[in-house]
Parts: C-alpha cells; sequence; structure tokens
C-alpha cells in the first residue's frame, strides 16, 4: 500500500494541552515522519473533541459562547502542537459541517441496519470521563480515572446500540487479526472483555442543546463518545466526499491512550460493523506519561506545560527523550532531573561531540573535505546492521528501539576513531589514504544516523546532516537510509550543536517546579535556531581522579574484607580535555551507568583526550570527592604505571556495559 492514514486521540478542550497529551501527539508524529521517510503518502490526522459537556460548562464559567470558547481553544492546541513540530496534515473539529455530515451518515447506516432502538437507561454516569460506568468499572464505588468524583445515578430515555451483537464477529476479527490492537498487553485486556460479553450503550442523550442532533429525533442529541469516534471517517469525506474517502479509509493506525482503548477496539469497530464500512488497520494503545511517579493531575500539581518543557533544552532534546527513554506502548516517567541528564550523556557528550570531533579532525587533517580513498572499514557492517534494525523497529511502532538503533551505530562511530586514533595517522604520511577513509567512514556513520534519527529530531538532524556534507531536501529511506561509500563530503565547523547543561554530578540542580522552564545560562539548541552557532558551553561539572597504586609488601596485604570496601566499576568515557595550566591532568566525563561523572584523571603525558573518548575504563566509584587543580573529582582511573614509562589505563578486550561491577 503505497498510502498510509493515521489518526491520534482528539482532544477535550476543556483545559490546554500537558505534557502526557503531547507525548501522543509526538510519538504519532514520529511515526507519520518515518512513513514519509519510507515514501509513504502520508496523511496525518489531530484534532479536538468539541461536544463535551465539560467543555460547554468550562464556557460557561467563562461567560463565553459554547463555540467562541472552542475556537479560542483550537489556538491554544494548534499553538501547542506547532511548537513541538507536530507535522499533522489535518486538524478536525467536532462542531465543523464535515464532521455532522460524517456522523449523520454513519448513524443512518446504523439505524437502517436495525442496530439502534429506544431504551431507558438507568446506572452510574462519571462526569470525568463523561461515560457510563458499570459497577465492575468502579474502585470503591468511584471511577478509578476520576477518584476523586462521585459517579451520577442517572435515569433517563435514550436511543441504545446493540454493541451485543457483535461480540463473536469482533472476536472473530482479533483472531484473523492478530495485529489489530497492539500491544499485546492491550490485546489481552480487550479480549478478556468480549469474552465475558457485552452490553448494548447509550448512543443520544436527552435534552440537551450542545452536540450533533439525532437524525431522526431532533429533541436528542448524539452522545458525546459516539460522536467523537466518527471523525476519524468523517475527517476523509464520510458523508461528504465520497472519492477522498475511497482513497484514504480505512486507516493504517489509530494512536490513542490505554484509558480509551474499549472505546477504540471494540465501540468504534462494532459501529463500523454495523454500517458496512471496513475497520483500521492498527489501534495502538500507549501508557501513561507520569511526573516523578505520579499520574499528571491539577489537583496534585504535576502538571507539565509542553512548552515550558521544549524551552527548558529545546524542542529536539524533547522530543528524543519521550522517544528513547519511554517503550512506546508502556508508561513512561518524567523528571526534569532525569531530563536534564540524559540531554547531557545522549546529546552535549555523545551525539553533538561526535559531529563537533569529526567536523574539527577533517578540518585539521583535510581541509574540511573528505572523499573516499579505499574500501569503507568494519563501521560500515555496523552502519547496515544498525539500519535494518531501525527499520524492523520503526515498522512495528517499536520507536524506542528505532532510537536505540541509530544511538548503537554513534557509540560505536566513537569507539572507531578511539581505535583508529585519526591524530596519530595524521603524523605519519604513509597513512595518507587511512586518515582520509577513516574520517569518511566516521562523518558516513553520522550521516546514516541522522537520516534514522530524522523522524524523532527533524530540525536537529537537519543540521548535522549539513554539517558533514549530507544535507538532502528530502532524505528517503531506500536511498539515504543505507551505508555510501561515494561522493564528496564538505564538513563545516560551527558551535556545539547542544551545549552542555550545568547539571551533572557535583552540581545537580533541583527539579523545577511543574510547569517551569530552567534554562542553563545562555543556552540555545539547534531546534531553536539552526543558523546561528550556541555560545560556547561553560566546563562540565566535575567528578574524580586517577593515578596507579604502588605495589603492597607483603606484610602491608589487605583482608578481602578491606577489599571489598572499594567498589570497581565500568565507566565509559564521553569526552575529555586537557586541564588548563597543567601538563599532565585531564578532565574526563564518563557514564556509569546510573549516572555521569567528571574525573580528573593524570594521564595526560600518555593519552590524547580524543583517543579516550568512546574507550571503557574501570574507575574507583565509592571514593571520597577530591580538588585537583580546582575541580572536584569524584572518582578515580585505574591505569598501570610502569617504572620510568607512562601509565596504562585497565581496559577490556569486549567492555561490558557502564556500571558494570569490577570484582
Amino acid at each position: 500500500m503505497s498510502r498510509f492514514f493515521l489518526t491520534t486521540a482528539i482532544d477535550y478542550v476543556n483545559s490546554r494541552p500537558h505534557l502526557g497529551t503531547a507525548y501522543e501527539k509526538i510519538e504519532a508524529d514520529v511515526i507519520a515522519r518515518y512513513k514519509r521517510l519510507c515514501g509513504l503518502d502520508t496523511l496525518f490526522l489531530m484534532g479536538n473533541d468539541e461536544h463535551s459537556q465539560n467543555v460547554y460548562k468550562s464556557a460557561v464559567e467563562q461567560g463565553l459562547d459554547p463555540l467562541e470558547y472552542c475556537n479560542r481553544m483550537e489556538h491554544e492546541f494548534v499553538r501547542t502542537w506547532r511548537h513541538l513540530d507536530v507535522s499533522f496534515d489535518d486538524f478536525i473539529r467536532t462542531t465543523e459541517p464535515r464532521h455532522k455530515a460524517g456522523v449523520t451518515e454513519i448513524v443512518n447506516r446504523i439505524q437502517t441496519a436495525g442496530d439502534i432502538y429506544e431504551g431507558v437507561y438507568e446506572g452510574w454516569y462519571c462526569v470525568g470521563c463523561e461515560a457510563f460506568k458499570q459497577d465492575k468499572d468502579l474502585v470503591d464505588g468511584k471511577c478509578p480515572l476520576h477518584p476523586t468524583l462521585e459517579p451520577q445515578w442517572i435515569r433517563e430515555k435514550n436511543y441504545f446500540f446493540r454493541l451485543s451483537r457483535y461480540q463473536r464477529p469482533l472476536l472473530h476479527h482479533f483472531a484473523a487479526h492478530p495485529g489489530f490492537l497492539i500491544p499485546e498487553v492491550r490485546r489481552n485486556e480487550i479480549l478478556r472483555l468480549l469474552e465475558g460479553g457485552l452490553e448494548d450503550i447509550s448512543v443520544s442523550r436527552a435534552g440537551q442543546s450542545w452536540g450533533i442532533p439525532l437524525p431522526f429525533d431532533g429533541s436528542s442529541v448524539v452522545y458525546v463518545w459516539f460522536d467523537a469516534l466518527i471523525n476519524y471517517a468523517s475527517a476523509v469525506g464520510l458523508g461528504g466526499d465520497p472519492q477522498k474517502f475511497a482513497k484514504w479509509w480505512p486507516a493504517n493506525l489509530h494512536v490513542i491512550g490505554k484509558d480509551i482503548t474499549r472505546f477504540h477496539a471494540v465501540i468504534w469497530p462494532a459501529m463500523l460493523m454495523s454500517a458496512k464500512l471496513p475497520l483500521p488497520e492498527h489501534v495502538f494503545g500507549h501508557g501513561f506519561m507520569t511526573v516523578d511517579g505520579q499520574r499528571m493531575s491539577k489537583s496534585l500539581g504535576t502538571i507539565i506545560d509542553p512548552i515550558a518543557a521544549a524551552d527548558r533544552l529545546g524542542v529536539d532534546p524533547l522530543r528524543l527523550y519521550l522517544t528513547k527513554e519511554v517503550a512506546f506502548g508502556g508508561d513512561g516517567d518524567f523528571s526534569w532531573e532525569r531530563y536534564d541528564e540524559r540531554y547531557n550523556v545522549d546529546l552535549a557528550n555523545n551525539l553533538g561531540n561526535l559531529v563537533s570531533r569529526v567536523a574539527a579532525m577533517a578540518g585539521q587533517y583535510r581541509t574540511g573535505r573528505l572523499a573516499p580513498s579505499g574500501s569503507a572499514g568494519k563501521l560500515a557492517a555496523i552502519g547496515d546492521e544498525a539500519a535494518v534494525s531501525y527499520r524492523h523497529s520503526m515498522d512495528r511502532f517499536a520507536l524506542h528501539e528505532g532510537a536505540a538503533a541509530a544511538y548503537r551505530l554513534i557509540d560505536a562511530t566513537n569507539e572507531f576513531i578511539a581505535e583508529t586514533a585519526p591524530w596519530k595517522l595524521a603524523k605519519d604520511p604513509s597513512a595518507a589514504d587511512r586518515l582520509t577513509q577513516a574520517l569518511f567512514d566516521a562523518a558516513e556513520a553520522i550521516r546514516l544516523a541522522a537520516v534514522m534519527l530524522s523522524p524523532i529530531m527533524p530540525s536537529s538532524s537537519a543540521e548535522i546532516l549539513r554539517r558533514v556534507g549530507g544535507a538532502t531536501e528530502h532524505p528517503r529511506l531506500d536511498v539515504d537510509g543505507r551505508w555510501r561509500n561515494d561522493g564528496e563530503r564538505v564538513l563545516a565547523q560551527l558551535g556545539p550543536l547542544w551545549p552542555r547543561t550545568e547539571t551533572g554530578v557535583g552540581s545537580r540542580l533541583q527539579s523545577s517546579p511543574p510547569g517551569v522552564a530552567r534554562k542553563p545560562k545562555e543556552q540555545r539548541a539547534v531546534s531553536d535556531n539552526p543558523t546561528t552557532p550556541p555560545v560556547q558551553p561553560a566546563a562540565p561539572a566535575p567528578a574524580a581522579p586517577a593515578a596507579a597504586a604502588p605495589p603492597a609488601a607483603a606484610s602491608e596485604r589487605i583482608s578481602i574484607e578491606d577489599f571489598m570496601k572499594v567498589e570497581l566499576r565500568v565507566a565509559k568515557v564521553l569526552a575529555a580535555e586537557r586541564v588548563p595550566k597543567s601538563s599532565r591532568l585531564l578532565k574526563l566525563s564518563v557514564d556509569v551507568g546510573t549516572e555521569h561523572r567528571t574525573l580528573v584523571a593524570g594521564i595526560a603525558e600518555a593519552y590524547e583526550p580524543e583517543a579516550l573518548v568512546g574507550r571503557s575504563v574501570v574507575i574507583v566509584f565509592n571514593l571520597k570527592p577530591a580538588k585537583l587543580m580546582g575541580l572536584e573529582s569524584n572518582g578515580m582511573v585505574l591505569a598501570a604505571s610502569p617504572e620510568g614509562g607512562k601509565p596504562i589505563v585497565v581496559g577490556f578486550e569486549t567492555p561490558p556495559e557502564p556500571g558494570t561491577r569490577v570484582r
């Protein structure tokens, strides 16, 4: 199929969007951008749900006409999504004439099928969800999603949809289409619900004017949930544009929250079956976003403004954090401290530093121009493997695994530079071709990683491609997502893409209050203004010394108990630089698995800073901080010190993961 139609849940507009809402939209945008990267004609739909009684109540409380209130809220939502670089193609509102036409069409079809009848509803109703609840849906007599609200017991004349008629057809559909509802945990939940039987549901509310009138009874309006689900079809022409509807329906993917899975995986497909319309290919129920372990809630003060979160470090760093750190489909947690840490580790110290180093070496050794001088090295095989893994992950909507595949290539490139040591090759005239090819391979690996990250970090990836000479107006995965060992690359040396923040070991800042942005001084991110180089960052916060211990005499041997007090761990060097006014000290930023630290090590006489980046070393993890040349060092790098020779850092043939205990 050469086209892809995906949607997100449409949002109630009784309050402004928060980070949990934004998470869904950003992840759906990553999917949409990936499908475009694959060359598919892609339609990405978002929108607002405006016929809610809570929306009506909010408008009345503000002294506004409901439609005027909805107009204002549309501006707020669209402003947020555009700020987060969400590339939606269409934005539907349920007060639009095209939506009314689609609702009328489906309701008439369902009535013609004999699946609507008049009756009386008596039972619980959650005002927060605007949904009818059965006793089994309540916990201690309250809706689990709105535990502070008392469910209302209501009795009213309604029209009902014969949902119970579609229990068996739905079970058959789930059996025939195992990928209809994903991930597996959601599928299992809904299968258990279906196997337990279905009850008919209300499709109308009586005595209300805010909503779409029932086509066969103007005294009632279509129940808000029945109304809202139809937006996916009305947006592509149902009831108004048969040609457009024939092109785009059925949807390939509905991205929704796990709390509304029942509506999308049971009620919506049953409605479509009754209306004799095709069902969507996939429904993806993602998890909740929490803040420091708590669900986002106004009453708890845990609502985070997504614009404030993006402005703190940049739009693309926020998009990367939400995509890479949260397994799509599961619950995720957001904390300001973790956000800052991952920014430093993933962007400032890793990818950003890699781009700067390769561009600098290309400028220093090859005037910024690179062309292949031989066959590609082992990095090419790693790049090809990463690209295959990336495509496999993204096609399964495992977005976090797609990001991880790109970062495996980035990590491998850092290790490749440490192994090939271009600064050493530059001193050997006979190694000129090897130096050129090594730098070309590193630049090509960065280019390929940037293409893979482009759906996640669109602005930053475009800037990286410009800096490594791989820019193209409309990248295509089948062409640009493969390793290339051809052509000339002109690399640009500019300022840092992502200046380090002031957070880190030894100088961690307290978490900002929810919704409050805290930017480092004089910091700009590439996604804010990709044509203006950011200012140079301050040095990262310090963390630990390094030296080799002299051998102990037999009489001075210690017990195993004493030795076990020393905690040795594997650390990966993320960045290295010389300490000013010292001929023997290097300042190292290292990843120790749970955090990153800055160590001061006395190994400058033996190692160039660039040679250490990407290398795994052993550090004394639980050493008390020490001051060296005014820098606080929080650990010690282990090195052997031959008599009369230079120190040799302890390393590994096959490095374990950072943070692994050395015993």
